[in-house]
C-alpha cells in the first residue's frame, strides 16, 4: 500500500471518528480526559522509558540543550501534563454554546450555534507534552486529530497516543479519534495536507522552516505564526527590580520555547542604571549578549559584548542569546518592534500609565504585556487549560489557541411555514 493511500485512509478514519465525538456529551468527553489523566500517571515508568531512548537518539544526533530541554520527560513533567488534560475537562465545553439569538420581522428565529470544525492534524516538533495538550483540546472541543510528531520525539509520542487510544476504546469511542502517524516519512505530510475532504485544519509546532513548508504545500487552512521574536522594552519609568526580574525570568525561565525574550530594549535615561548588572547576572547564567554600538560602549568594561547586527534582531534564537539595544523614546522602541517583531508576544516595562497605554495601543502584537514576563504568553497560564498552538494571524483565531479556536460556528433557522418572495 503506497504511502499516500495509507494517509488517504488514516484521515478517512479519523473523519468518520469526529462524527461520533461530535455527538458526545459534556460529561463522556470530561470522562476520557480523566481516565486519559490516570493513565499518564498509571504509566509513568513507561512513558520514562520512551523518553530516555529518544533523549539518547537526540545527544547522538547532536540536538541543542535547548532542544533536548523541549523533549525531555521527567515525573514531574508528566504530572503536569496530567494536571493540564484535568484542567480541559473542568473548563466549559464550547460546543453547542448559543453565541447569539434572534427574530427577523418575518417571524424567522435564528440561532448561531458553535460546533466542532471536524478533523485537526498537528505537526510538531520535540516536545511531548504538545501530544497531550492537542489530544485533550481536541475531544473537549468534539474534534478528531491527527498527530504528527517529529522524529526526535518518536517513542515519546507513540507510547502517549497509545495510551490515548487504549482509553478511547474503552469507552466505546473509535481510536480514530485520535490518529497517530506511525511513519518518519516526512512525505506523509505531503500526503495529508492536501486531504480537503477529509481534514479541516493544519497547525504546525515548530520551527519556522517547518511551518513555511507545510503553508507553502498545503491546500488546507493553516494556523500559525512562524516566529516568536518576543521584545521586553524597559522604559525610562520602570521600576528597575521589577524589570530585571521580567527580563530574567523572559530570557532564562527556559530559552527553547516561542515565548521566550529575544531582544530586549532598554530607554537610554535608565541604561545606565539597568544594563551592567542585569547583563552580568545574565552572562552568569551562560546567556550570550549581543548588543548595539550604544550597548558596546556603555557595557565596555563588561568581556564578550558582541556587536548585533540587523540579522540577530531578525532571529528567534531559541537559545541562551540575547540581542539588546538602547532606544532614545517609547517610539523608537516601538518602530523597532514594527521592523523586526513577529506579532507574537511584546512586553513592557513602566510605571506611566499613559506610556503603557500607548504601547497597548500601538503594537500590533497577538499578546501585549505590561509588567509582565513574556512567558505567560500561554493558553494553560491565560487559563485555557491548554492550547493546540500559537496564531500570529487575525483570521478565525489568534494568541494561544484553547477550546474556542477549535469550534465554528453554524446558523439555526427556525420558521413555521415562511417562504421568501
Amino acid at each position: 500500500m503506497s504511502l499516500r493511500t495509507q494517509m488517504t485512509n488514516l484521515a478517512r478514519d479519523a473523519k468518520r471518528a469526529s462524527l461520533q465525538v461530535a455527538a458526545l456529551a459534556k460529561n463522556e468527553k470530561n470522562k476520557i480526559l480523566k481516565d486519559m489523566a490516570k493513565a499518564l500517571q498509571k504509566n509513568t515508568v513507561r512513558i520514562l522509558r520512551a523518553n530516555a531512548k529518544d533523549v539518547k537518539n537526540g545527544r547522538r544526533k547532536g540536538l541543542s540543550s535547548a532542544l533536548l530541554d523541549r523533549l525531555r520527560l521527567d515525573e514531574k513533567r508528566i504530572a503536569l501534563m496530567a494536571d493540564s488534560i484535568l484542567e480541559v475537562a473542568r473548563l466549559h465545553d464550547p460546543v453547542g454554546k448559543i453565541l447569539r439569538e434572534w427574530k427577523r420581522p418575518n417571524g424567522l428565529k435564528l440561532r448561531k450555534v458553535s460546533v466542532p470544525l471536524g478533523v485537526i492534524l498537528v505537526i510538531y516538533e520535540a516536545r511531548p507534552n504538545v501530544t497531550a495538550e492537542c489530544v485533550s483540546l481536541s475531544l473537549k472541543s468534539g474534534n478528531s486529530i491527527i498527530l504528527k510528531g517529529g522524529s526526535e520525539a518518536y517513542c515519546s509520542n507513540h507510547i502517549l497516543a497509545t495510551l490515548f487510544r487504549d482509553v478511547l476504546k474503552k469507552n466505546n469511542v473509535p481510536q480514530a479519534a485520535v490518529s497517530f502517524v506511525s511513519t518518519t516519512d516526512r512525505k506523509a505530510v505531503d500526503a495529508l495536507v492536501v486531504l480537503t475532504e477529509y481534514i479541516s485544519v493544519v497547525i504546525p509546532r515548530g520551527g519556522e522552516g517547518l511551518i513555511r513548508a507545510v503553508v507553502e504545500k498545503s491546500k488546507i487552512p493553516v494556523i500559525k505564526h512562524y516566529k516568536g521574536i518576543c521584545h521586553v522594552y524597559v522604559d525610562e519609568a520602570a521600576d528597575l527590580t521589577i524589570a530585571e526580574n521580567i527580563v530574567l525570568n523572559a530570557k532564562l525561565q527556559r530559552p527553547g520555547v516561542c515565548n521566550a525574550m529575544e531582544t530586549l530594549l532598554v530607554h537610554a535615561e535608565i541604561a545606565p542604571f539597568f544594563l551592567p548588572t542585569c547583563v552580568r547576572r545574565l552572562q552568569s547564567r551562560g546567556c550570550e549578549i549581543r548588543g548595539c554600538s550604544k550597548t558596546r560602549t556603555l557595557l565596555r568594561g563588561v568581556p564578550g559584548i558582541r556587536r548585533a547586527s540587523r540579522e540577530d534582531y531578525e532571529t528567534e534564537y531559541l537559545d541562551l542569546i540575547l540581542s539588546v539595544r538602547i532606544v532614545d523614546s517609547l517610539d523608537e522602541a516601538i518602530e523597532h518592534i514594527r521592523t523586526f517583531g513577529s506579532a507574537h508576544t511584546d512586553a513592557i516595562v513602566t510605571e506611566n500609565k499613559r506610556v503603557a497605554q500607548k504601547f497597548i495601543d500601538t503594537v500590533d502584537s497577538s499578546s501585549v504585556m505590561v509588567n509582565a514576563s513574556t512567558r505567560f504568553s500561554d493558553g494553560n497560564q491565560y487559563g485555557l487549560g491548554a492550547e493546540i498552538g500559537i496564531s500570529t494571524d487575525k483570521i478565525h483565531a489568534r494568541g494561544p489557541m484553547g477550546l474556542e479556536g477549535l469550534t465554528s460556528y453554524k446558523y439555526i433557522v427556525l420558521g413555521k411555514g415562511q417562504i421568501r418572495t
